[in-house]
Parts: C-alpha cells; structure tokens; sequence
C-alpha cells in the first residue's frame, strides 16, 4: 500500500529546467548578479545560430533567411529576432534635428548587385562587425532571445524544437551548415540528455546487478526478488523526489540508477548468510531467523556509513546537493528495511535453495584467491606494507598533479555537435558565454559626459585586444553611430564625438523618442543615466583562464583607467569602487553576469565538497567508535579506506581529470560504501576471535573465507553497477562511474588483505565483551533462548543431520546444546 502511494506520487516527478545557481545568496558578487538582471535583464537568455557559407549572401538563399528570420519571430517563447535581414542604420534627419533608424535591407532586393550594395551597407556599420557579422570570414548569425519564463519550464524545450523545426527546413533548402549555442540551447539539450540517460542506466544497472547475481547464485529466484525489490525503491525515489517538491535534476536524476547498485549487497549479503546458514542445518525457518538477528544489525550499520556519503551533502547549503544528499540518504534506509523486510518474507515461501544453488559457497577460482589473500597476510606481510606505503606515495604525487578547473559546458564530450558548435562561434566571434562590465558613474546622467565616454571607449578598445572576449556592445557603440549618421554614414566617422562635435550630436540624441531606439539605449544605460553596461561574450576556456583573464589583465587596466593619484580603491568580490580624495565623487567598475557565477558556484561547490568529505571521516569514525568501542579497531578500519581514496586523487592527476564538482562528489560517497567492508570484516573478525579462544591468526582465516565472499560479491556488483556511468555522454557523469568503479574495487583488496595484515601486526585479540553492544550479536552462535520465539511448528529440526561438533559452541568457557 506505502509504494502504491509512492507510486501514485511518482507521476508527478517533474524534470528541473532552472539553472543551478549554486552561490549563496548571501555572496557579495550573487547579490550584485540579482540587481543587474533587475536592471537590465537576463543575460543569458539569447540563442544564437550561426553560419559562414558564402552561399547565404546569394539572392534567393537570403530571402529564404529573410523568411527564417520572420517565422522565427513569430514561435510561441521567442521575445526577438536579430538578423541580416533585418538589421537598421541610423541616419540623420536634419529637417527635424534628430536620429532616425531605416531597415537597411527595405525595399528587400530584387536583383544581386542590389543585394551586394546594401551588403555593402552593413559592412561599413562599425556597431555590427563582431556582432552579427563577421567582416573577415564572412561569418553571420541570428540572435534569438528566449522569453525568460520559457527558459526555466518545460516549454523550454519545446520552444527549442520549433526553433529548429524551422533553422533545420532553411538549411534543407539551401545547403547551408548551420550551428547552434547559447545557453537557452545548451541547457536543453542537456535537459533532453538528462531524462534519456536517467532511463538508460537504470534499465543498464538493472541488466548489470541480475546478470551478476545469477552467476554468483546460480538461482532465478536469488535474481528475480532482489531486482523486484530494489525495483520497489526506485518507486520510492520517485516518490520522494515528488512529495518533498525536488526536481530530476542533473544529479538527483542518477539516484534511482545508484541506489540500484549500492542496493543490491544488502540482498546479496541476506542470501549469501542465508545459504551459510542453511547448509549447517538445513531448516530454512531457522537460517531466515538467524539472517535477520545476525546480519540485520550489521547491514542497518553499513547502510548508515553508506547514507553518510550523502547525508553530508545537506550540510553544504547548495540546493541541488542538498537535494541530492536528503533524497539518497532516505532511500539508502528505505533499501534496508525494505530488504530486510521482504527478502527474508519471499524466501520463506520459496523452496529451499538446493545443493546446486549451494554450490557457489564452495567456487573453487574464489575460494583460491582468498586463501592467497590469508597466505599473503600470514606470510608476506612486509611485502604488503611495501607496496602499501610505494602506492600511497604515487598517489601523492598524482594528487599534487590535479588541476582545479572548470567549463560551462563541462559535461558535455568533445565530439558532441554542442562542442563543436561552440568552436565555432569562437573561432569566428570569440564565444557566446555571457560577461558583463557594469560602470556607476555616481551621477546621475554622468554617462553620457564625454570624459566618462571616453574611459569607457578607452576600456572597450582594450577588451577587444583580448582574443577570448568578443567585440564589446554598449553605449559606445550606439554613440560612435550617431556620429557616423552625423557625417553622412562615413565609415571613418565611426568614433566618439570631439568637444566641438558634441553639443551638435546630442542635440540630435536628446530628441530621440523613438520606442525602438529607447528601448536599445535602455539595454545598455539604466532609467537615471548613471550605469553602463558594457556587453561581452566570452569563449568557454575554462575557470582557470578566466580567472587569469580577470584578475592578471582586466582589474589592472581598470586601476590604470579609474585609479592613480589622489584616488582611493576598495575591492569587494569583483567590485571595485574608485574614489576621489579631493571631491569625494566615485567611480564603481563591477564584473558580472552568468559565466562568472557558473564559475565561481563551481569553486563554491568544491569547497563544500572538501568539507563533506572532511564531516564524512568524522561521523564514518564515530560510527564506528560506537559499534567497536575501540580507538585501535577505529584507526585500523580507516586506513584501509583512505588508500583507495588517494589512489583515485592519483589517477586524477596522471590522467589529467580535473577536480570539478562531479569529481569532487565521489570521495565521500565511496568512503560510506567502502567502509562497509570493513565493518563486515571486523564484525565476523570479532565474533571469531570468541569462537578462537581470542587466536588473531584462527580468527583472520575464518573470516577471509567466510566474510570474504559475500564482500567480493557485493564488490564486484558495485564495480560493474558503477563501470556503467562511464558510458554517459555527460564528462562528469562518466568520471564519477570510473572513479567510484575503480576507487570500491580497491577497497575490496585494501580490506582484504591490508585490513586483515594491520590487525595480525597491531591487535592482540583481546578485547573486553560487552553484552550490550549491537557487534557482539553479529556471530552464528547458537544461543537457545534466541529461538524461543519461533514459531516450533514451522521448525522442524532434522536432527540427524546435525553432528555434534555442529552443536557444540564455546561461549564464555560453556558449553550450550541443542
């Protein structure tokens, strides 16, 4: 009834179209971000498509863009169009002292050389080389502007398909490449990816964890109920995901998928007790009743430190990890009692497992391995601190090789058209990223005094010797037009007016009411006259170089520009206000737009995640502080798991996989599954060293050969459960699949066979008992009163099987029979 409802829930999980905003919004540079878009918009809202064919400046193949242009106005979402076709000039109406604007293309052409003469027009506008028209490859585009409320719903993508429907009939006509970028499209596009690849790998883990367990089981049954049970928790998370209000996001999207991996060992390790048990004394009631006192405890234990690693991502105050750590860590509890529950229910009313289905307890290939594994721990333990202590000083090295950089589109392959759409357009206009440069000149209508111009033109001609920023667009440019109008349209005249020209040319603006030109002057000058908006766009070179490009050659010239003698600087984020000593006037330069809020939310991110890994070790050692009680087995448990974790900070580094938030979230998420194994380990190890007569060597060979098959088989279902999200289109969601893969496979052996060597060099066996303490339940022991409550009818004791050594067991000096 509980997963009808979730279920019934689940159809209302909606897929998350919104762009992460990771910063706080607390953060001096996100505060400064929300009042630019209050003033002049969004900035990251346009979709631009380009093409560089010479075939587009032929008559009929420009009508056909003239047409594109005009269907492309007209889709439900789109707020405008910008195009060759019609784009305008300013000219001078002198009879009424004034500016106008014209289409430059109206009447439309008839004939080629008209074309070319009014192509000729556009060209010698100064405002639009870089913009929409590139001079020198004979590149153009369209700039679409997207509806900010289609942006963060689903009609995004719908909206994106009729674009296309339409860009994708001009290119079937003409012949001509087109090629897309912006963020409106990226964002859907991966959207679009997002909801295919949530489907795929959970179909993918589903195929993965059966095929597994049936060849570890040899049982359709021993596949059929764990599958059918974890298939009840992905319902769940569905459910959750809808009741608690989240969205399928990006990550929340790969939860169902990893929660069939990392769901799956509960059940292994239920089935794989299970036939222990049974084999000893063959009544199945009796072996399920064991399975769910024994190793019940146990599993709620491993599946806390396996929440754990995403637990912590609630404490990181970032929405969509937030989501992401509340969302996991309630169905990795969800997993457990649900398999607790049902697995031990199922099995009851299913045949015994037979002789076949037994058979896997005794695999000859694995039983060999672990009992190399106890030679080379009782034997070859110097070997096993040798190559311990060389890998970790590899990995170190590794990890001092690792780069801390990131993309906007980050998770896309470089093959994708995405990428090489956006090479493109920086190739031909230095990249489409948003970047803006915001100047308060304190004053109102101080922008358009000529000594303010002049610094303005002064910054945008060195913004255009930078080769990854595009031309800048701001009032400059609308100003340097106007004096061109003045003078008839000279291409010369594309400059600011000089003092003697000045008073004639704004004359001529200050009459300005045309809606169309006032709404392009209010895009780049506020309603008071005293900010300017100098727009760029930026190429995707990555937060590294950004940063470079900011900190090393912008601020600088900002300083040289704005600052010098008698002029006091305070810097706040990428703020910086200029003040005079002697009038007190000041000048205020901020950078902002989207790309440096991407930019900084990722480092944002990584920090964080540094902080959840550093909270994952402190509550995984509390954890297990709590069950052993023992500071000697808490040192010992985690070394084990923190080898693996520098061996994965080490491939990062020799194969150049930057630390990024999607690398970063791996670490404490493998630190909460690894430790599982060696929770198992120890628990088995410490009910050994009772059975043992408190014999460390006894007690290590025991448990290698018993705990150490159910953790090679949970292992090996976590290694090819996670190997899947290596086949993501997504880089980040293809690093996370290697990294976890390889990072849990490690710890397989790490506690294995470093594990069990650090316990033969450094524990002595002894410990004091502690009859309330959860771990000292973990053993087989059979204790009478534990089977009281059975139901006696149900136990039908085969008492002829049993042999006396079987019902003879040491517990504290006596003996109890059966």
């Amino acid at each position: 009834m509980l997963t009808a409802f979730m279920a019934y829930k689940a159809k209302d999980a909606e897929m998350s179209y919104d762009f992460a905003n990771v910063v706080s919004e607390d953060d001096v540079d996100m505060q400064y971000f929300q009042r630019f878009k209050k003033t002049f918009g969004e900035d990251g809202n346009v979709l631009v498509v380009g093409m560089q064919d010479s075939k587009v400046y032929k008559l009929q193949n420009f009508k056909e863009l003239k047409t594109l242009s005009e269907e492309l106005s007209k889709v439900e979402g789109v707020k405008a169009v910008i195009s060759l076709p019609n784009l305008v000039q300013v000219v001078k109406n002198t009879g009424e002292r004034k500016f106008t604007t014209a289409a430059i293309f109206s009447p439309a052409p008839e004939t080629q050389p008209q074309l070319d003469s009014m192509l000729q027009v556009v060209r010698n506008q100064g405002f639009y080389d870089g913009q929409i028209i590139n001079d020198k490859t004979g590149a153009t585009l369209l700039a679409i502007t997207v509806e900010p409320t289609y942006l963060n719903s689903a009609r995004r993508v719908e909206v994106m398909e009729n674009i296309t429907a339409h860009t994708d009939a001009f290119s079937k006509n003409t012949g001509i490449k087109l090629h897309y970028a912006g963020l409106p499209f990226v964002r859907a596009v991966m959207t679009t990816k997002v909801a295919a690849e949530m489907k795929m790998f959970l179909l993918l883990a589903l195929l993965v964890t059966g095929v597994t367990l049936f060849i570890f089981f040899r049982s359709f049954y021993a596949v059929i109920f764990p599958l059918l049970v974890i298939s009840v928790v992905v319902v769940w998370v569905l459910g959750t995901l809808s009741l608690l209000g989240f969205k399928i996001s990006l990550l929340t999207g790969l939860i169902p998928a990893i929660l069939v991996v990392i769901g799956i060992p509960n059940s292994t390790y239920l089935l794989t007790r299970y036939h222990y048990d049974y084999r000893k004394h063959g009544n199945k009631i009796m072996a399920l009743a064991r399975v769910i006192s024994k190793i019940g405890v146990v599993n709620l234990v491993t599946n806390t430190t396996t929440a754990i690693g995403f637990i912590v991502f609630t404490f990181t105050h970032v929405a969509i990890l937030y989501e992401f750590g509340v969302v996991a860590g309630i169905n990795i509890f969800v997993t457990f009692i649900i398999s607790l529950v049902l697995i031990p229910a199922v099995f009851s009313y299913l045949p015994p497992p037979s002789p076949r289905q037994l058979r896997h307890l005794d695999a000859k290939p694995l039983n060999k391995l672990l009992e190399f594994f106890d030679y080379i721990v009782h034997r070859k333990r110097h070997l096993v601190y040798f190559f311990t202590i060389l890998a970790v000083g590899v990995s170190l090295l590794g990890i001092y090789k690792v780069k801390t950089v990131s993309y906007m589109v980050d998770d896309l392959p470089e093959e994708s058209s995405v990428n090489a759409d956006l090479a493109f357009f920086e190739n031909h206009f230095n990249g489409v990223m948003p970047l803006e440069v915001i100047v308060d000149t304190g004053v109102k209508q101080g922008v358009m005094r000529l000594p303010n111009l002049n610094k303005l033109n002064r910054l945008e001609d060195f913004l255009r010797t930078q080769p990854i920023l595009s031309a800048p667009i701001s009032v400059v440019g609308l100003v340097k037009t106007a004096t061109q109008a003045f003078y008839g349209g000279d291409p010369s005249s594309y400059r600011l007016p000089d003092n003697t020209e000045r008073n004639f040319i704004f004359s001529y603006l200050a009459k300005q009411n045309d809606g169309a030109n006032q709404k392009l002057l209010r895009s780049f000058v506020d309603s008071t006259g005293q900010r300017a908006r100098i727009s760029l766009k930026v190429a995707d070179v990555g937060s590294r170089q950004l940063d470079t490009l900011i900190i090393s050659k912008i601020k600088p010239e900002l300083r040289e520009i704005y600052g010098g003698e008698g002029v006091t600087e305070t810097e706040d984020g990428n703020t910086i206000t200029f003040k005079r000593d002697d009038s007190g006037s000041q000048t205020t330069v901020s950078l902002t737009g989207t790309t440096l809020l991407f930019i900084k939310g990722n480092e944002y991110l990584i920090n964080n995640l540094r902080s959840s890994l550093i909270l994952a070790f402190v509550l995984v050692t509390i954890v297990i502080a709590l069950l052993f009680k023992s500071a000697r087995v808490v040192i010992i448990s985690l070394i084990p798991n923190m080898i693996p974790l520098l061996i994965a900070g080490g491939l990062m580094g020799f194969f150049n996989i930057p630390l990024k938030p999607s690398t970063a979230l791996i670490f404490s998420i493998a630190l909460g599954i690894a430790i599982d194994d060696s929770i198992h380990f120890l628990a088995k190890y410490r009910s050994e060293l009772l059975s043992n007569g408190f014999n460390v060597s006894r007690a290590i060979t025991t448990s290698l050969t018993e705990a150490g098959t159910s953790m090679v088989y949970t292992s090996v279902i976590l290694f090819f459960g996670f190997v899947i999200f290596a086949f993501s289109e997504f880089g980040g969601t293809k690093a996370l699949g290697v990294l976890m893969s390889v990072s849990l496979l490690i710890a397989l052996f790490t506690n294995l066979i470093i594990l069990p060597t650090l316990l033969m060099s450094f524990d002595s066996g002894k410990f004091e008992r502690d009859p309330y303490a959860l771990i000292e339940h973990y053993d087989e022991f059979y204790l009478e009163h534990e089977d009281e409550e059975l139901d006696l009818n149900q136990l039908k004791l085969k008492v002829e099987e049993l042999t006396l050594e079987e019902d003879k067991k040491p517990v504290n000096g006596e003996v109890q029979r059966v």
